[in-house]
């Protein structure tokens, strides 16, 4: 991940990374640490898969320690938004072209995506055709089976 990238994050999606950050550092290095003691107690370290694969879940534990603190430390919080133009942090309802189905999503940074429950990103091809529009707007963007217009609904 980029230094200088701004990632963009939802006050809640904000709280729960920084507790991660805290379980990861506190907890999990304990646990960890404590696993490798054991695993060195067993004897040879070279023909050790137990220590082998605790020194793996250690690196592993300190990749992701590092890439939450970056997310946390470029995040910009975005907050619901209540407005005419859809944007970050915005619920938009939109109709496919020649479908009475209406499809609701919410607009969020890449670290909230979420499809199981219609959370997609600002940069996403949905997501990027969608921004700056206003009720009523019709849209396109190019999908695997082709270009797809849609139609805003509402801005919730």
């Amino acid at each position: 991940m980029a230094e200088d990238k701004e990632e963009y994050l939802t006050q809640e999606k904000f709280n729960e990374l920084k507790d991660e950050l805290d379980y990861l550092k506190t907890t999990r290095r304990k646990e960890i640490a404590e696993s490798l003691e054991y695993a060195r107690s067993l004897g040879d370290l070279s023909e050790n898969a137990e220590y082998q694969e605790t020194r793996e879940l250690q690196a592993s534990t300190e990749e992701r320690i590092r890439k939450v603190e970056a997310i946390l430390q470029s995040a910009k919080i975005v907050s619901d938004r209540k407005s005419s133009m859809v944007g970050l942090g915005s619920t938009v309802v939109i109709q496919k072209e020649g479908d009475k189905e209406d499809h609701k999503y919410s607009i969020v940074g890449s670290e909230e995506v979420d499809m199981q429950v219609r959370k997609i990103s600002y940069l996403s091809p949905l997501g990027e055709a969608m921004m700056g529009k206003k009720k009523g707007d019709v849209f396109s963007f190019e999908t695997p089976n082709g270009k797809m217009n849609y139609k805003i609904v509402r801005i919730e």
